[in-house]
Protein backbone atom coordinates (compact mmCIF):
# COMPACT_ATOMS: atom_id res chain seq x y z
CA UNK A 1 0.00 0.00 0.00
CA UNK A 2 0.93 3.65 -0.81
CA UNK A 3 1.24 6.37 1.79
CA UNK A 4 -1.29 8.24 -0.29
CA UNK A 5 -3.97 5.32 0.22
CA UNK A 6 -3.87 5.70 4.50
CA UNK A 7 -3.03 9.47 4.72
CA UNK A 8 0.78 8.40 6.13
CA UNK A 9 3.28 11.08 5.62
CA UNK A 10 1.18 13.17 3.35
CA UNK A 11 0.54 15.97 5.35
CA UNK A 12 -2.67 14.67 6.59
CA UNK A 13 -3.82 12.62 9.68
CA UNK A 14 -2.26 9.96 10.56
CA UNK A 15 1.45 10.67 10.87
CA UNK A 16 3.70 8.34 10.44
CA UNK A 17 3.43 5.20 8.78
CA UNK A 18 3.99 1.76 10.89
CA UNK A 19 5.14 -1.56 10.59
CA UNK A 20 5.54 -4.79 11.93
CA UNK A 21 8.83 -6.02 12.23
CA UNK A 22 9.18 -8.50 15.03
CA UNK A 23 7.04 -11.42 15.78
CA UNK A 24 6.59 -13.33 19.11
CA UNK A 25 4.68 -16.56 19.46
CA UNK A 26 3.61 -18.28 22.68
CA UNK A 27 1.11 -21.12 21.45
CA UNK A 28 0.00 -24.57 21.34
CA UNK A 29 1.19 -25.04 17.87
CA UNK A 30 4.65 -23.87 17.93
CA UNK A 31 7.34 -21.34 19.98
CA UNK A 32 8.51 -18.35 18.26
CA UNK A 33 7.63 -17.21 14.32
CA UNK A 34 9.12 -19.62 12.71
CA UNK A 35 7.80 -22.37 14.11
CA UNK A 36 3.86 -20.73 14.61
CA UNK A 37 4.36 -20.43 10.50
CA UNK A 38 5.39 -23.66 9.75
CA UNK A 39 2.10 -24.86 11.97
CA UNK A 40 -0.35 -22.67 10.07
CA UNK A 41 1.23 -24.16 6.65
CA UNK A 42 0.72 -27.19 7.68
CA UNK A 43 -2.52 -27.13 9.58
CA UNK A 44 -1.55 -28.44 13.09
CA UNK A 45 -4.56 -29.03 15.56
CA UNK A 46 -3.40 -27.75 19.34
CA UNK A 47 -5.93 -29.89 20.63
CA UNK A 48 -5.21 -32.79 23.50
CA UNK A 49 -6.63 -33.31 26.90
CA UNK A 50 -6.55 -30.85 29.29
CA UNK A 51 -3.74 -30.88 32.15
CA UNK A 52 -3.21 -27.47 33.46
CA UNK A 53 -5.74 -27.99 36.06
CA UNK A 54 -7.87 -30.53 37.28
CA UNK A 55 -11.10 -31.66 34.79
CA UNK A 56 -12.68 -34.42 36.47
CA UNK A 57 -16.44 -34.02 36.51
CA UNK A 58 -16.62 -32.56 33.36
CA UNK A 59 -17.89 -35.51 30.18
CA UNK A 60 -15.08 -33.95 27.96
CA UNK A 61 -12.22 -31.44 28.50
CA UNK A 62 -9.99 -31.24 25.65
CA UNK A 63 -8.18 -27.58 25.07
CA UNK A 64 -4.85 -26.05 23.23
CA UNK A 65 -2.60 -25.99 25.91
CA UNK A 66 1.06 -24.61 25.41
CA UNK A 67 3.30 -27.64 25.84
CA UNK A 68 7.38 -27.91 26.12
CA UNK A 69 7.37 -24.54 27.26
CA UNK A 70 10.42 -23.27 29.20
CA UNK A 71 10.30 -19.56 30.47
CA UNK A 72 13.78 -19.50 31.29
CA UNK A 73 15.01 -19.80 28.25
CA UNK A 74 13.73 -16.45 27.16
CA UNK A 75 13.06 -14.76 30.57
CA UNK A 76 16.96 -13.80 32.07
CA UNK A 77 16.30 -10.85 34.02
CA UNK A 78 12.89 -11.94 36.16
CA UNK A 79 12.57 -14.81 38.60
CA UNK A 80 9.92 -16.94 36.77
CA UNK A 81 8.78 -18.09 40.51
CA UNK A 82 7.34 -14.71 41.13
CA UNK A 83 5.78 -14.43 37.42
CA UNK A 84 1.79 -15.97 36.76
CA UNK A 85 1.32 -18.36 33.67
CA UNK A 86 0.37 -14.94 31.56
CA UNK A 87 3.02 -12.85 32.56
CA UNK A 88 5.50 -15.78 31.66
CA UNK A 89 3.84 -16.06 28.48
CA UNK A 90 3.67 -12.32 27.79
CA UNK A 91 7.42 -11.69 28.62
CA UNK A 92 8.51 -14.48 27.02
CA UNK A 93 7.14 -13.24 23.54
CA UNK A 94 8.00 -10.22 24.27
CA UNK A 95 11.89 -11.47 24.44
CA UNK A 96 10.83 -13.43 21.32
CA UNK A 97 9.68 -10.22 19.13
CA UNK A 98 12.43 -8.12 19.81
CA UNK A 99 15.37 -10.96 19.02
CA UNK A 100 13.27 -11.18 15.75
CA UNK A 101 12.90 -7.21 15.07
CA UNK A 102 16.40 -7.19 15.34
CA UNK A 103 16.16 -4.02 17.27
CA UNK A 104 18.94 -2.91 20.13
CA UNK A 105 18.08 -2.53 23.44
CA UNK A 106 20.11 0.21 23.87
CA UNK A 107 18.66 1.86 21.40
CA UNK A 108 14.86 1.35 22.93
CA UNK A 109 16.23 2.41 26.26
CA UNK A 110 16.81 5.70 24.68
CA UNK A 111 13.54 5.74 23.01
CA UNK A 112 9.95 6.78 24.07
CA UNK A 113 7.89 3.16 23.75
CA UNK A 114 4.54 1.76 24.56
CA UNK A 115 3.65 -2.00 25.98
CA UNK A 116 0.29 -3.19 25.46
CA UNK A 117 -0.55 -6.38 26.33
CA UNK A 118 -4.94 -7.64 26.26
CA UNK A 119 -5.99 -10.02 28.25
CA UNK A 120 -9.51 -11.61 29.18
CA UNK A 121 -8.35 -13.73 32.60
CA UNK A 122 -5.45 -12.29 33.81
CA UNK A 123 -3.62 -14.10 35.97
CA UNK A 124 -7.12 -16.42 36.91
CA UNK A 125 -4.94 -19.65 36.74
CA UNK A 126 -3.55 -18.29 40.14
CA UNK A 127 -6.69 -17.44 41.58
CA UNK A 128 -8.11 -20.91 40.75
CA UNK A 129 -5.23 -21.96 43.29
CA UNK A 130 -5.97 -19.50 45.62
CA UNK A 131 -9.40 -20.43 45.60
CA UNK A 132 -8.77 -23.50 46.08
CA UNK A 133 -6.56 -23.47 48.46
CA UNK A 134 -9.01 -21.38 50.52
CA UNK A 135 -11.95 -23.89 50.21
CA UNK A 136 -9.40 -26.91 51.02
CA UNK A 137 -7.46 -25.46 53.92
CA UNK A 138 -10.01 -21.98 55.21
CA UNK A 139 -10.03 -18.21 54.48
CA UNK A 140 -5.91 -17.01 55.07
CA UNK A 141 -3.82 -20.43 53.75
CA UNK A 142 -2.95 -18.30 50.48
CA UNK A 143 0.64 -19.24 49.31
CA UNK A 144 1.93 -15.25 49.26
CA UNK A 145 4.15 -15.95 46.16
CA UNK A 146 0.99 -16.92 44.48
CA UNK A 147 -1.17 -13.84 45.68
CA UNK A 148 2.07 -11.52 44.40
CA UNK A 149 1.64 -12.65 41.02
CA UNK A 150 -1.93 -12.22 40.57
CA UNK A 151 -2.44 -8.04 39.58
CA UNK A 152 -3.47 -8.39 35.34
CA UNK A 153 -1.38 -5.30 35.38
CA UNK A 154 1.95 -7.50 35.70
CA UNK A 155 1.30 -8.40 32.07
CA UNK A 156 2.70 -5.69 30.36
CA UNK A 157 5.23 -3.82 33.62
CA UNK A 158 6.84 -7.54 33.69
CA UNK A 159 8.08 -7.01 29.37
CA UNK A 160 8.87 -3.51 30.53
CA UNK A 161 11.45 -5.01 33.76
CA UNK A 162 12.50 -7.65 31.93
CA UNK A 163 13.84 -5.79 28.96
CA UNK A 164 14.82 -2.83 31.04
CA UNK A 165 12.38 -0.01 29.65
CA UNK A 166 11.73 2.69 31.77
CA UNK A 167 10.71 5.79 29.55
CA UNK A 168 7.50 3.69 28.23
CA UNK A 169 3.77 3.57 29.21
CA UNK A 170 2.80 -0.23 30.25
CA UNK A 171 -0.66 -0.99 29.72
CA UNK A 172 -2.71 -3.82 30.17
CA UNK A 173 -5.97 -4.00 28.27
CA UNK A 174 -8.67 -6.53 29.80
CA UNK A 175 -11.58 -5.76 26.51
CA UNK A 176 -11.32 -10.02 26.46
CA UNK A 177 -11.17 -11.82 23.38
CA UNK A 178 -10.72 -8.74 21.51
CA UNK A 179 -8.04 -7.39 23.59
CA UNK A 180 -5.04 -8.49 21.16
CA UNK A 181 -6.86 -6.17 18.22
CA UNK A 182 -7.28 -3.28 20.96
CA UNK A 183 -3.78 -3.56 21.86
CA UNK A 184 -2.53 -3.66 18.65
CA UNK A 185 -4.77 -0.60 17.57
CA UNK A 186 -3.28 1.48 21.04
CA UNK A 187 0.36 0.82 20.00
CA UNK A 188 -0.31 1.98 15.86
CA UNK A 189 -1.94 5.24 17.46
CA UNK A 190 1.18 6.22 19.86
CA UNK A 191 3.59 5.15 17.05
CA UNK A 192 1.67 6.97 14.03
CA UNK A 193 1.21 10.11 15.83
CA UNK A 194 4.66 10.02 17.46
CA UNK A 195 4.35 9.57 21.05
CA UNK A 196 6.19 6.71 21.14
CA UNK A 197 9.47 5.30 18.81
CA UNK A 198 8.40 1.72 19.10
CA UNK A 199 5.59 -0.29 20.55
CA UNK A 200 5.19 -3.60 22.07
CA UNK A 201 1.66 -4.86 21.74
CA UNK A 202 -0.35 -8.09 21.23
CA UNK A 203 -2.09 -10.35 24.18
CA UNK A 204 -1.61 -12.79 26.39
CA UNK A 205 -4.39 -15.69 28.37
CA UNK A 206 -3.40 -18.80 31.13
CA UNK A 207 -6.14 -21.31 30.35
CA UNK A 208 -7.81 -21.85 33.74
CA UNK A 209 -10.64 -24.08 35.65
CA UNK A 210 -12.97 -20.97 35.84
CA UNK A 211 -13.29 -19.83 32.29
CA UNK A 212 -13.59 -23.36 30.73
CA UNK A 213 -16.41 -23.92 33.16
CA UNK A 214 -17.93 -20.72 32.67
CA UNK A 215 -17.95 -21.82 28.34
CA UNK A 216 -19.50 -25.33 29.65
CA UNK A 217 -21.86 -24.20 31.67
CA UNK A 218 -22.83 -22.38 28.40
CA UNK A 219 -22.91 -25.30 26.51
CA UNK A 220 -20.28 -23.83 23.90
CA UNK A 221 -17.36 -26.30 24.89
CA UNK A 222 -16.49 -28.63 21.98
CA UNK A 223 -16.23 -32.28 23.22
CA UNK A 224 -13.26 -32.94 20.69
CA UNK A 225 -12.47 -30.40 17.88
CA UNK A 226 -12.80 -26.82 16.95
CA UNK A 227 -14.86 -26.40 13.52
CA UNK A 228 -15.29 -23.27 12.71
CA UNK A 229 -18.24 -22.50 9.98
CA UNK A 230 -18.82 -26.68 9.62
CA UNK A 231 -22.46 -27.08 10.07
CA UNK A 232 -21.77 -30.01 12.41
CA UNK A 233 -19.86 -27.72 14.58
CA UNK A 234 -20.17 -28.20 18.20
CA UNK A 235 -18.39 -25.23 20.16
CA UNK A 236 -14.80 -23.81 20.95
CA UNK A 237 -12.07 -25.18 22.71
CA UNK A 238 -10.34 -23.18 25.06
CA UNK A 239 -6.58 -22.51 24.63
CA UNK A 240 -3.84 -20.10 26.13
CA UNK A 241 -0.90 -18.66 24.98
CA UNK A 242 0.69 -15.04 24.05
CA UNK A 243 1.31 -13.16 20.75
CA UNK A 244 3.51 -9.99 20.79
CA UNK A 245 4.53 -7.70 18.02
CA UNK A 246 7.04 -5.32 17.75
CA UNK A 247 5.36 -2.04 15.76
CA UNK A 248 7.69 0.47 14.77
CA UNK A 249 7.67 3.61 12.21
CA UNK A 250 8.67 3.07 8.47
CA UNK A 251 10.89 5.21 8.51
CA UNK A 252 12.86 3.66 11.76
CA UNK A 253 12.60 -0.24 9.87
CA UNK A 254 14.23 1.15 6.42
CA UNK A 255 16.51 3.12 8.00
CA UNK A 256 17.91 -0.19 9.90
CA UNK A 257 17.57 -2.41 6.90
CA UNK A 258 15.27 -4.16 9.51
CA UNK A 259 12.44 -7.20 8.07
CA UNK A 260 9.22 -6.05 7.67
CA UNK A 261 6.43 -8.31 7.35
CA UNK A 262 3.81 -5.92 6.84
CA UNK A 263 2.08 -2.71 7.47
CA UNK A 264 -0.28 -1.60 10.17
CA UNK A 265 -2.58 0.25 7.74
CA UNK A 266 -5.54 0.94 10.36
CA UNK A 267 -8.42 -0.28 13.01
CA UNK A 268 -12.10 0.12 13.76
CA UNK A 269 -13.26 -0.48 17.42
CA UNK A 270 -17.01 -0.67 19.34
CA UNK A 271 -18.69 -1.87 21.89
CA UNK A 272 -22.71 -2.07 21.35
CA UNK A 273 -23.43 -3.34 24.75
CA UNK A 274 -26.17 -5.07 23.12
CA UNK A 275 -26.00 -8.30 25.55
CA UNK A 276 -23.84 -9.83 27.62
CA UNK A 277 -22.55 -13.29 25.39
CA UNK A 278 -24.36 -12.94 21.98
CA UNK A 279 -23.01 -10.82 19.21
CA UNK A 280 -25.00 -8.39 17.32
CA UNK A 281 -24.30 -8.48 13.17
CA UNK A 282 -25.15 -4.51 12.69
CA UNK A 283 -22.07 -3.84 15.49
CA UNK A 284 -19.89 -6.37 14.00
CA UNK A 285 -20.60 -4.72 10.28
CA UNK A 286 -20.19 -1.04 11.61
CA UNK A 287 -17.03 -2.31 13.17
CA UNK A 288 -15.47 -3.39 10.14
CA UNK A 289 -16.70 -0.27 8.02
CA UNK A 290 -14.61 1.69 10.66
CA UNK A 291 -11.61 0.04 10.29
CA UNK A 292 -11.76 0.05 6.76
CA UNK A 293 -12.63 3.69 6.71
CA UNK A 294 -9.64 4.35 9.13
CA UNK A 295 -6.98 2.27 7.18
CA UNK A 296 -8.34 4.23 3.71
CA UNK A 297 -9.28 0.60 2.04
CA UNK A 298 -12.06 -0.08 -0.23
CA UNK A 299 -14.02 -3.24 0.37
CA UNK A 300 -12.40 -4.76 -3.36
CA UNK A 301 -8.93 -4.49 -1.64
CA UNK A 302 -9.44 -7.18 1.39
CA UNK A 303 -8.05 -10.26 0.01
CA UNK A 304 -8.43 -12.13 3.44
CA UNK A 305 -10.51 -12.50 6.27
CA UNK A 306 -8.78 -14.06 9.42
CA UNK A 307 -12.49 -14.36 11.34
CA UNK A 308 -13.15 -14.20 15.48
CA UNK A 309 -14.37 -17.95 14.25
CA UNK A 310 -15.22 -19.17 17.88
CA UNK A 311 -16.69 -22.67 15.92
CA UNK A 312 -19.98 -21.65 18.03
CA UNK A 313 -23.22 -21.02 15.82
CA UNK A 314 -24.11 -17.88 16.92
CA UNK A 315 -20.57 -16.28 16.55
CA UNK A 316 -20.49 -17.80 13.35
CA UNK A 317 -23.52 -17.17 11.91
CA UNK A 318 -23.42 -13.77 13.36
CA UNK A 319 -20.22 -12.90 11.76
CA UNK A 320 -20.38 -14.40 8.43
CA UNK A 321 -23.60 -12.35 7.92
CA UNK A 322 -22.09 -9.37 9.61
CA UNK A 323 -19.19 -10.23 6.43
CA UNK A 324 -21.81 -10.34 3.45
CA UNK A 325 -23.31 -7.12 5.10
CA UNK A 326 -20.24 -5.28 4.45
CA UNK A 327 -18.55 -7.09 1.52
CA UNK A 328 -21.61 -8.38 -0.50
CA UNK A 329 -22.02 -11.65 -2.24
CA UNK A 330 -18.02 -11.43 -3.11
CA UNK A 331 -16.79 -11.79 0.31
CA UNK A 332 -13.38 -12.34 0.43
CA UNK A 333 -11.89 -15.48 1.75
CA UNK A 334 -12.51 -16.36 5.52
CA UNK A 335 -10.61 -18.17 7.31
CA UNK A 336 -10.29 -19.25 11.65
CA UNK A 337 -7.18 -20.04 12.91
CA UNK A 338 -9.06 -20.82 16.14
CA UNK A 339 -9.61 -24.29 14.79
CA UNK A 340 -5.79 -25.31 14.87
CA UNK A 341 -5.02 -22.79 18.01
CA UNK A 342 -8.33 -22.75 20.41
CA UNK A 343 -9.60 -20.03 21.54
CA UNK A 344 -6.96 -18.56 23.87
CA UNK A 345 -9.06 -15.57 24.12
CA UNK A 346 -7.23 -11.94 25.25
CA UNK A 347 -4.23 -13.66 23.09
CA UNK A 348 -6.17 -14.56 20.19
CA UNK A 349 -6.40 -11.61 18.32
CA UNK A 350 -3.14 -10.83 18.84
CA UNK A 351 -2.26 -14.65 17.68
CA UNK A 352 -4.39 -13.90 14.71
CA UNK A 353 -2.77 -10.79 13.88
CA UNK A 354 0.75 -12.44 14.05
CA UNK A 355 -0.79 -15.47 11.19
CA UNK A 356 -2.27 -12.38 9.02
CA UNK A 357 1.77 -11.09 9.33
CA UNK A 358 3.17 -14.16 8.30
CA UNK A 359 0.42 -15.02 6.04
CA UNK A 360 1.47 -11.46 3.99
CA UNK A 361 4.70 -12.10 3.64
CA UNK A 362 4.72 -15.76 2.92
CA UNK A 363 2.53 -15.49 0.21
CA UNK A 364 -0.06 -18.22 1.36
CA UNK A 365 -3.30 -18.60 3.37
CA UNK A 366 -3.61 -20.56 6.55
CA UNK A 367 -6.53 -23.42 6.41
CA UNK A 368 -9.17 -23.70 8.85
CA UNK A 369 -8.98 -27.44 9.49
CA UNK A 370 -11.60 -30.08 10.71
CA UNK A 371 -13.84 -28.80 7.96
CA UNK A 372 -16.50 -31.15 6.62
CA UNK A 373 -18.85 -29.51 5.15
CA UNK A 374 -20.35 -25.25 5.32
CA UNK A 375 -23.14 -24.43 6.94
CA UNK A 376 -25.75 -22.91 4.34
CA UNK A 377 -25.70 -19.82 7.01
CA UNK A 378 -22.19 -18.94 6.90
CA UNK A 379 -21.45 -19.48 3.46
CA UNK A 380 -17.67 -18.30 3.56
CA UNK A 381 -14.69 -20.00 1.48
CA UNK A 382 -13.13 -21.04 4.53
CA UNK A 383 -10.10 -22.27 2.92
CA UNK A 384 -10.99 -25.80 4.55
CA UNK A 385 -7.98 -28.12 6.21
CA UNK A 386 -5.27 -27.51 3.26
CA UNK A 387 -3.10 -24.35 3.15
CA UNK A 388 -3.15 -22.71 -0.37
CA UNK A 389 -0.84 -20.22 -2.15
CA UNK A 390 -1.90 -16.76 -2.53
CA UNK A 391 -0.83 -13.09 -2.98
CA UNK A 392 -2.38 -11.10 -0.31
CA UNK A 393 -1.91 -7.43 -0.29
CA UNK A 394 -4.71 -6.79 2.35
CA UNK A 395 -5.55 -8.89 4.92
CA UNK A 396 -8.21 -7.75 7.65
CA UNK A 397 -8.06 -9.68 11.42
CA UNK A 398 -11.31 -9.55 13.40
CA UNK A 399 -11.87 -9.92 17.41
CA UNK A 400 -15.17 -9.81 18.82
CA UNK A 401 -15.68 -10.11 22.41
CA UNK A 402 -18.46 -10.32 25.35
CA UNK A 403 -20.18 -7.49 26.00
CA UNK A 404 -20.07 -6.59 22.41
CA UNK A 405 -16.59 -5.34 22.32
CA UNK A 406 -15.22 -5.59 18.84
CA UNK A 407 -11.64 -4.52 16.99
CA UNK A 408 -10.81 -5.47 13.89
CA UNK A 409 -7.38 -4.81 12.49
CA UNK A 410 -6.23 -4.31 8.44
CA UNK A 411 -2.69 -4.83 7.61
CA UNK A 412 -1.44 -4.79 4.10
CA UNK A 413 2.08 -6.19 2.00
CA UNK A 414 4.85 -3.64 2.51
CA UNK A 415 6.63 -3.50 -1.29
CA UNK A 416 9.74 -1.80 -1.51
CA UNK A 417 9.97 -1.92 -5.08
CA UNK A 418 6.24 -1.12 -6.00
CA UNK A 419 7.22 2.13 -3.32
CA UNK A 420 10.23 3.32 -5.25
CA UNK A 421 8.30 3.09 -8.90
CA UNK A 422 5.80 5.23 -7.68
CA UNK A 423 8.01 7.69 -6.21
Amino acid sequence: MSAAVHGADTGEPGGHRVVLTGLGVVSSIGLGAQQFDRSLREGRSGARPISVFDTEGFAHANGCEVTDFDPRQWIRTLDTEQLGRASLFSTAAARMALEDSGLGLDELRESRGLISIGTTDGESYDLDQLVQAELAHGPGHFEPTVARRIPAGRLSVAIAQELGLTDVEAVTVPTACAAGNYAIGYGYDAVSSGEAEFAFCGGADAMCRKTFAGFYRLGTIAPDRCRPFDAERKGILTGEGAGVLVLERLESALARGARIYAEVLGYGLNCDAHHQVAPNQASVARCMELALENAGVKRDQVDLISAHGTGTKANDITEAGAIRQVFGDRAPRTVSMKSMLGHSMGAASALAAIGCALAISGGFIPPTINHQTTDPECDVDCVPNQAVEADLKVVQNNGLAFGGNNAAVLLGRYDAAQEAAAC
